[in-house]
Formats: C-alpha cells, structure tokens, sequence
C-alpha cells in the first residue's frame, strides 16, 4: 500500500520540492573525438545495416564542459544523443550559462514521476499470460532466448538473487553488468541487498515476468528463461520527481555501448511536477517533446534497439488517460494490458493521443496488476524471436510483433494490434507473410448482421471513429452463430474480436 500512498502524494500540487535541475542543450560537437560504442556495438550496427558511426556516438565537448566547470557547474550526466549535459543550478548560474555562446537552450527538469504500478506476481496470475501468447511455441521449439542480452531500466532490483524464479539467471552467471544512476559510485550488487521502499523491489518482479522460471514447482513466468541482463537503477523511490529523466538517458547510452539491442522500462513521465507550470499537458505526448521520448526514438533510428515500454496506468484518469513518455515515441514498442478472458482493454490501461497518426499502444496482453508486467512479458516474447532470427532489425521485429497479433491489421487506440501469438511470430520470423488473419465487410445503412461462427456466447467489439480510434469498447452476444450490430453516430468502423481471427465492418 506504500506505493499507492506515494502516488497518491505525486498527485496532490500541494508536493513539493526544491530541485533546480536543468538540460544544458550544447550546439556543437568536437567531430575528432573517438565515439564512445564498444566492438560487439559496432558489429550489430553492421549486420543491421547501420552507419558504423555517426555524430550521437561523439562524446560531449570536453572543452565546454571545463567552460561549464569554470561557471562552478557541476555536471551530472552526459548524453551523447543529445549533445546535453543535466546539472543542478542555480537561477543566476542560468542566466549565466545562457550566454555562453556554445548552450543552444536550458530547459528546466525536476516534475512528477511515475513508475506503472505492480504487485507482487503470483502464481496462479502469471499463468494466463503465458497461454494467452502462446507461451509454448517457443518452448516446443526450444526457444528460450539463449544468447540475447536484455538490458532492464527500472526502480530496483532488491531480493532479485534470492529470488526463486530467477535463481537460474544468477547461478548461470546471467547479470553481466548492472549500474545505479540514483547513487553513483557505490557498487552495483548493493541494489540486491538494500531497499528504501516498496517500488525497490519493481525491478526483480519486472525481472521475473521476462526471465522468471521456478523450477521447484514448474511455473514458467517468462519466456527467456535463457537471456543474460545488463540492469540498471534510474529512479530513487522515495523522491518521485522528472529529474531522473537524464538518469534513464545515461542507462540508455550506457546499454548502447556495450551492444544491448533490447532493453526494457516500466517507467514513464507524465504529471505530478513539484511546480504546476512545468507539468506535461497530454497534448505533449506527441512522439517528439520530451527529452524521454526524443532519446527512445534516437534509440530506434539510429541505434538498431528494440526498446519495450509500459503503455502507463492512467486509463481511469479523466485528467490524463493517455500513454506517458516514452511510449509516446513512434519507434517504441508499447505494451498496453487486457483483461485476461475476452482480450480487451482492462480499465487502468492508458490509451494512445487521438492526435497521434499511428497506433499506441501497439499491442497488449494480459496483466492484472499494471502495463508494469505486460511489458516485461512482451520483452521475454521479443527475446525469443531475436533467438529464432538473430539478423531481425529491431523495427523488422516491431513489425513482427504488430503483425503476429491477434487483431493485425485493425489495430486500435485501446489495446493496439492486439496479443501477439507465438505461434504466428514464429512462422512470420521464417517467412514474411501469412494467411489472412481478418477479414472487411462493409455494410450500409444504420444495421447488420454478422456471421462470426463463433461458439463464445460473448465476444468483444471496439466501436470506432475513424480506422484507429475508439468511441467505446463493448460485449456483444452471439446468436446462432452471428452478431446483430447497430451503427451508433460518429461511428464509422467495428471491429469484431474473435481471438483467433478479426472482422472489420466499415459502415458506408
């Protein structure tokens, strides 16, 4: 419940705090200096078709940062993406730093923060998911994502080496790094063993949803039950607050250089800034405004990573109810969660900006408890497609993804292409095509009846406005095989969710 009570102090304007922490934007780069990626980076970037190097892998300009030095600015972290450097200043340290003729801009980065909220995963609530997406193609196969590295970006790691569903990561020697943004300098390993709050323990149940396994009981909780993880901390639980968006950037560079193509986050910005006037409006989550969301895309056009994001938890929130950043980010893959018996959206799930001209969430599955572990199971699902076609680029793989899903290609605004099926994934990672998994009718008139020859007494429906967005989600019944529909104003399309196919009406 601690969780709960801190979100809801984000929530309150009246929570307050007293950070000044800045984005000092630089306008040049020294073009001479050695880019900062590894060797097993650059041979990703050239099986993948990548430009072996290019001007994001330079380094911050040194000479700038001893100028800044020299204003007594003491630098936090470093983004090479965007050529930015964050550090805690004063209002006349601002005014100075603005005239240097080498700071493009200084935006200011200290609001609310928010982790997608999870409890503890439990056994008999895992084991939907794993069915839903057909968890056991990959095993039948043998896929259990051996040889993929997954980078994981989240609040905390505590108990994670003790855990049982993850004592096969740490036996077999599976954590190759992991680094804490929140408290530099102190050793990595300390995360598994001290918590200051509930959300400490965010991570490892994000962990076991990817990779998790018990053994004992044979409970399979995630399917890459083989991979091998960088981690990294970027969020302190006990400050919620936007000034770790530079921590999370450094994490991302970080996984980069050391060649990570998949990484996961349960994180996301959205509301709650300690000063009102800087909060996001969701108007901003337009795939390009923050600083998140412009380094995730960076990530995806530049740097040939798969990044696997929650959709966010703000689904019944009248004053936001869309997705947060990055999952606003076109070339993320967000994972948006479902109810577990008829595969439509559960009520919490965000929903993608009407303004947006592409789909978010781009797929969802079934998590009871947060878009916090439909993600992670997403990743696992990823993890073991790179396995079966190591040579996939990662948008090939988003693409992969959208379309091995159930309502491919009439996808939505409240639960995307839908739940990606293993078994589909498989057959489209061999090949590129695949039988028709929908069909279009059209219909005139205010009514029509639809034979779905379904044996499900209900089925879901996503009335819509235009091809994406939707009015509303309903049930309907099946009737001797067919569904009578009635065409509400506005309406212009139905889809018709049948789970193993999909039926389009466009109402002319």
């Amino acid at each position: 419940m601690k969780r709960l009570f801190l979100l809801a102090l984000l929530l309150s304007p009246a929570f307050t705090f007293g950070s000044t922490k800045y984005w000092i934007y630089l306008k040049s780069k020294d073009l001479n200096a050695a880019p900062a990626v590894s060797r097993l980076t650059l041979e990703n970037r050239e099986k993948l078709g990548l430009a072996q190097q290019e001007d994001t892998d330079l380094p911050v300009n040194p000479a700038f940062e001893a100028v800044l030095k020299g204003q007594s600015v003491k630098i936090l972290n470093r983004s090479r993406w965007l050529n930015a450097v964050s550090a805690t200043l004063t209002g006349e340290q601002v005014e100075r730093v603005k005239q240097l003729d080498f700071v493009s801009d200084i935006v200011p980065i200290d609001p609310g923060f928010y982790i997608a909220r999870t409890q503890p995963v439990e056994k008999a609530q895992m084991a939907p998911v794993m069915s839903q997406v057909q968890a056991d193609a990959f095993l039948k196969e043998g896929i259990t994502a051996k040889n993929v590295i997954i980078g994981v970006i989240d609040a905390g790691f505590y108990g994670a080496d003790s855990s049982l569903s993850l004592s096969q990561v740490f036996k077999n020697n599976r954590i190759l790094g992991i680094r804490d943004y929140v408290k530099r300098g102190r050793p990595g390993d300390l995360l598994f063993s001290t918590a200051e709050s509930f959300s400490d323990m965010h991570g490892t149940e994000v962990l076991a949803a990817i990779s998790g396994i018990d053994f004992q009981d044979q409970i399979q909780y995630g399917m890459a039950t083989n991979a091998s993880f960088y981690l990294a901390r970027t969020d302190y639980s006990l400050r919620e607050y936007r000034g770790e968006e530079d921590n999370w950037i450094a994490a991302m560079e970080w996984m980069d250089s050391l060649g990570v193509r998949l990484i996961n986050t349960s994180l996301g910005y959205a509301k709650g800034f300690s000063d009102p006037k800087e909060n996001y409006t969701p108007s901003q989550m337009d795939g390009k405004t923050s600083a998140i969301t412009r380094a995730a895309q960076i990530a995806s056009d530049k740097k040939g990573i798969m990044l696997i994001v929650s959709a966010g938890n703000e689904g019944d929130d009248k004053s936001w109810g869309i997705v947060s950043a990055p999952a606003d980010a076109r070339g993320v893959l967000s994972v948006g969660a479902t109810n577990g018996k008829l595969w439509n959206r559960i009520g919490y799930s965000s929903v993608g900006p009407e303004f947006l001209n592409y789909v978010k969430p781009n797929v969802s599955c079934y998590s009871l408890y947060g878009t916090s572990l439909s993600a992670p199971v997403i990743t696992g699902f990823a993890a073991c497609l790179l396995q079966a076609n190591p040579s996939l680029t990662n948008k090939e793989l988003l693409s992969l993804i959208e379309k091995s899903s159930h309502l491919y290609p009439y996808g939505n605004n409240f639960v995307g292409y839908g739940v990606p099926q293993a078994s589909r994934a498989l057959a489209l990672a061999k090949a590129p095509y695949l039988p028709e998994n929908g069909k279009l009718i059209r219909s005139a008139g205010r009514a029509c009846e639809v034979e779905v020859g379904s044996s499900e007494p209900m089925v879901a429906i996503y009335r819509k406005k235009n091809q994406k967005d939707v009015m509303s989600q309903q049930v309907a019944k099946v009737q001797n095989g067919k569904i009578s529909l009635k065409r509400q104003n506005g309406e212009k399309f139905t889809t018709i969710d049948l789970r193993d196919s999909v039926i389009e009406v466009a109402w002319d």
